[in-house]
């Protein structure tokens, strides 16, 4: 689903992204893609429930489980129980 779906799928979400961005709902409604420079802002601003890799997978491809870094020291791969 594109971003701009998911965000007007929520109700009232749009005008709370234009609110706290200090923009008009009708500029959040009027964008084709989110812009590169509020992806961050809106990530924050839904609590990370609209992620970064939603928003503009251009951008920011989600990293598969090979990519991940892994742990490098002894403690932190450890098992705690």
């Amino acid at each position: 689903m594109e971003a701009i779906a998911l965000i007007r799928r929520h109700r009232g979400l749009m005008a709370h992204i234009a609110r706290e961005l200090g923009i008009t709902r009708g500029a959040v409604a009027s964008w084709r893609k989110i812009p590169a420079l509020r992806v961050l802002e809106i990530e924050r601003i839904t609590n990370g429930a609209i992620s970064r890799y939603q928003l503009r997978p251009d951008l920011y491809p989600e990293r598969s489980d090979a990519s991940r870094p892994k742990a490098t020291t002894p403690a932190a791969s450890c098992e705690v129980g």
